[in-house]
């Protein structure tokens, strides 16, 4: 097990350095929509959520433990703590939420022809299902944390290595989830999270 997972388990036994609970900043919701390019399939319903620091990193707290108290408490759990891959990938049973704990990443967000974006420690970017996402370079200490809704199920599967069909019929399945992780029930998530009836 890593360091910060130990720590994490350390953090959940003790409460030391973890928050009771975390009151986002109002902030705007940045979306960004990318077509299926026959390799990554992205989502056809939803957009990526980009926030900008909607989390005040405090000094006294773990910045990692900021984020997996605010997400959890929206039902957004199993959360990880780690990097973002090195290599275009995407999920197919689940969306997915990263906050960037500390340092910085650019990140290749869409698939091969999708859009590059700077994340720096505060920022967080919610991934519906399907949307491709590969780290290009990153920070000594970058620390992410990830999580995920309570329904689906993780897989990470790299171009080619899905049949395109299933993946598409996979994501589409997929409901929206009960909260968004960073604004709880009335968040933006639920307001630009919608498929066509």
């Amino acid at each position: 097990m890593s360091f910060e997972g130990l720590k994490a388990i350390g953090e959940k036994l003790t409460g030391l350095g973890r928050p009771r609970r975390v009151v986002p900043r109002p902030r705007k919701a940045h979306l960004l929509r990318f077509a299926d390019d026959g390799a990554t399939p992205n989502n056809p319903f939803f957009p990526l959520l980009l926030y900008r620091s909607p989390v005040k990193l405090e000094k006294d707290c773990d910045p990692a433990a900021l984020f997996e108290v605010l997400f959890a408490a929206h039902g957004w759990k199993s959360s990880w703590r780690d990097a973002i891959y090195d290599f275009n990938h995407f999920h197919t049973g689940t969306h997915e939420v990263l906050g960037i704990a500390k340092g910085r990443a650019r990140v290749r967000l869409g698939g091969a022809t999708g859009r590059v974006v700077e994340l720096r420690a505060g920022d967080v970017i919610v991934l519906p299902a399907g949307t491709g996402h590969q780290r290009l370079s990153k920070s000594r200490d970058l620390l992410v944390v990830g999580a995920y809704p309570a329904q689906g199920a993780y897989d990470e599967p790299a171009p080619g290595e899905v049949d395109p069909e299933k993946a598409r019929a996979r994501i589409a399945k997929l409901r929206v989830p009960a909260a968004d992780p960073v604004y709880g029930a009335a968040g933006p998530l639920k307001k630009f999270w919608r498929k066509p009836h």
